[in-house]
């Protein structure tokens, strides 16, 4: 009888330890990283309003802001407390934006002349087509972009040598036997 009651009180102490205790899980102090989808751009749902809509690409921070105050949202709100029909305002807002033309990054286009706000890949499209275009004039600007050289102004003596080139400075060898003492002198 001895052997069995220790067994038995084996077994339940086994079982204590294997059962989870009845508080809190320690996991679930950890935030679940949730995101939000705006216009094919995941941003995480811990963010607030302002800082969320700049991870869009074309949206800046005048304008994350512009969009708050034009849909009168708290910036300081985070992204997950927003509602689906909230969410939905900023995404037809960010496609076609009723601010003034200076607040807009494609302002009097080219080809067309209208005055829009482009973001994601339309933005790095027209980027590609406006590069193209400069390389097909051979303006300055294209033929900067055609030799992979800076295209700002920016100095290429000291930076800029990562793709080789770049003249840099450059001294002449010395060739052996030529040294100054060997040299004749004038006179």
């Amino acid at each position: 009888m001895g052997k069995e009651s220790k067994l038995k009180e084996h077994d339940e102490q086994e079982k204590k330890r294997d059962e989870k205790p009845k508080g809190k899980d320690p996991r679930e102090n950890q935030q679940n990283i949730a995101l939000v989808r705006i216009i094919t751009t995941d941003i995480p749902a811990t963010l607030a309003v302002y800082p969320g809509l700049t991870r869009i690409k074309g949206i800046s921070w005048p304008m994350a802001k512009a969009t708050c105050h034009a849909l009168k949202l708290d910036g300081k709100r985070k992204i997950s407390s927003l509602s689906p029909e909230e969410l939905e305002k900023i995404e037809t807002f960010i496609k076609n934006p009723q601010l003034p033309e200076w607040m807009l990054n494609r302002r009097k286009d080219t080809e067309t002349g209208v005055s829009r706000h482009l973001v994601l890949t339309d933005l790095d499209l027209q980027r590609e087509f406006d590069i193209r275009k400069m390389k097909k004039m051979r303006c300055f600007k294209g033929v900067r972009h055609m030799l992979g050289q800076p295209v700002r102004g920016q100095s290429t003596k000291a930076h800029f040598r990562v793709k080789g080139k770049a003249v840099g400075v450059s001294r002449v060898k010395a060739k052996p036997g030529s040294s100054a003492a060997a040299a004749p002198k004038k006179k």
